[in-house]
């Protein structure tokens, strides 16, 4: 017997021809392989249908609910989640929510996946036709996706009279969505960053303008202050920074910060700063003693694996998991908080759209677990020391979860734009797309008369 093996490239695959001689018949074989991507390379992407068959799965899946114990009394959000915010959306999600009507919209825009540092790294790239365009990534966090930006795409893309265009790519985070999940450890904010870096420079743009919230904001502070070649300017909901210390160079340049911020811990945040400033108790990753809201965060720092049981196979889990954040970080009228589960500014579709991403990818599990890495590696203290050099701007929403002063950001980055809103939270591409839009494109037009790009 004499075995042949021509090899035949096509686009996308490579074709094989197996022909093999046995006794005085010849048969033929023919089967495809996928197209193995080098460092760098890309591909388009298809967004897929949510099947048939994963209806059928979620539907049985709900169909015989064990509704957990709670007291007779209601204590609204004291707890968690409770039933009576979570049923109707479950019902929601179940009987009324199509995927369909997503699928059709964020179809509009071309996908691609790139291998970067081994995994497929999904991400959005829409082009704009504007010769003055900057391009311009916009990065998710948790628990959100790439959708987080649905409403600025296009509007940032096409640009329009006297509003800055942008060339807009809109990443999945490893182990978000539509990217690869990681198959070792070590991906935290370091490598991340690199990851982000890299397809940025991949697509040849040297020079660009970031945004990013949730752990777009914390990696975005990483590349603006470790990949300033490439990252020229920095735009934010959520500043990282440090209070103004009594170092040497706030003492020779801020005196007069340092002693309003001295000041503000005898007499109290609140009536030196603006109302509502997030206080150093709260500037902690994991320590529940010292922020109550901190729990989450102690659980997928330190036991990711145990909680994805839960995630992974329960869509009743998942989606409490995912409304307690949506409810908790977004901005609700004093009077009806407690009354109500998602805000009067975000949409029941826009909410079952992210969990619907979560849920048909099995990504919770993998996209929890960057909590883990950056905890054990003690990430956020590189973080937050350095200062940041290129221009930085801020949009600080009402009810962000990591309000500072200005007069902290303007000592830790060199802020050129900074806007206050009296209402939002940690979502504003979902909340309040308009505000945040109009705030990127006054910023990114600010950098472009500066020829900072």
């Amino acid at each position: 017997m004499t075995p042949l093996f021509p090899l035949i490239s096509i686009p996308g695959n490579q074709l094989y021809l197996l022909w093999t001689y046995f006794s005085s018949t010849t048969y033929f074989f023919l089967f495809t392989t996928p197209k193995m991507l080098s460092e760098g390379q890309s591909e388009p992407f298809t967004v897929p249908h949510f099947t048939p068959d994963q209806q059928r799965q979620l539907k049985e899946k709900t169909k015989d609910i064990i509704w957990p114990n709670e007291l007779e009394q209601d204590n609204g959000w004291d707890y968690g989640a409770p039933t009576w915010a979570v049923k109707p959306l479950l019902n929601e999600w179940v009987n009324e929510f199509n995927w369909e009507d997503t699928y059709t919209e964020i179809n509009r825009w071309h996908h691609y996946r790139m291998k970067i540092d081994g995994l497929l790294m999904h991400y959005i790239h829409e082009p704009s036709t504007h010769p003055q365009a900057i391009p311009l990534v916009l990065l998710h966090g948790w628990p959100s996706t790439f959708y987080e930006f649905h409403h600025l795409i296009t509007p940032l893309s096409q640009g329009g009279v006297d509003k800055q265009a942008f060339h807009v790519i809109v990443p999945s985070l490893p182990g978000f969505g539509f990217s690869e999940a990681p198959k070792e450890k070590g991906y935290g904010i370091k490598r991340i960053g690199k990851m982000i870096n890299d397809l940025m420079v991949h697509l040849g743009y040297k020079n660009y303008m970031y945004h990013g919230s949730d752990w777009g904001a914390i990696i975005g502070r990483h590349i603006a202050v470790n990949y300033t070649e490439n990252c020229k300017a920095f735009h934010t909901n959520m500043p990282i920074t440090l209070p103004v210390l009594p170092t040497p160079r706030n003492i020779l340049f801020h005196p007069f910060k340092v002693v309003k911020f001295l000041s503000s811990l005898i007499v109290g945040y609140d009536r030196v700063y603006s109302p509502g400033t997030t206080s150093l108790s709260k500037a902690t990753f994991a320590n529940v003693d010292r922020n109550f809201e901190a729990g989450y965060r102690a659980i997928q720092g330190t036991k990711p694996y145990t909680l994805a049981y839960g995630l992974s196979d329960s869509p009743v889990g998942l989606l409490a998991w995912m409304l307690e954040k949506y409810h908790e970080w977004t901005y609700h009228p004093a009077d009806i908080k407690a009354k109500e589960g998602l805000p009067q500014t975000l949409s029941s579709k826009d909410f079952l759209s992210q969990l619907t991403l979560y849920w048909m990818t099995n990504t919770m599990s993998s996209s929890i677990r960057i909590y883990y890495e950056v905890l054990h590696k003690n990430e956020m203290v590189g973080v937050v020391l350095p200062r940041v050099k290129i221009p930085v701007a801020v949009c600080a929403f009402a009810h962000e979860i990591m309000r500072v002063p200005q007069d902290w950001i303007e000592c830790g980055a060199d802020l050129q734009q900074y806007n206050e809103v009296d209402m939002g939270g940690h979502f504003p591409g979902l909340e309040l797309p308009d505000v945040l839009l109009n705030d990127i494109q006054s910023f990114g037009s600010k950098m472009k008369k500066r020829r900072v790009l």
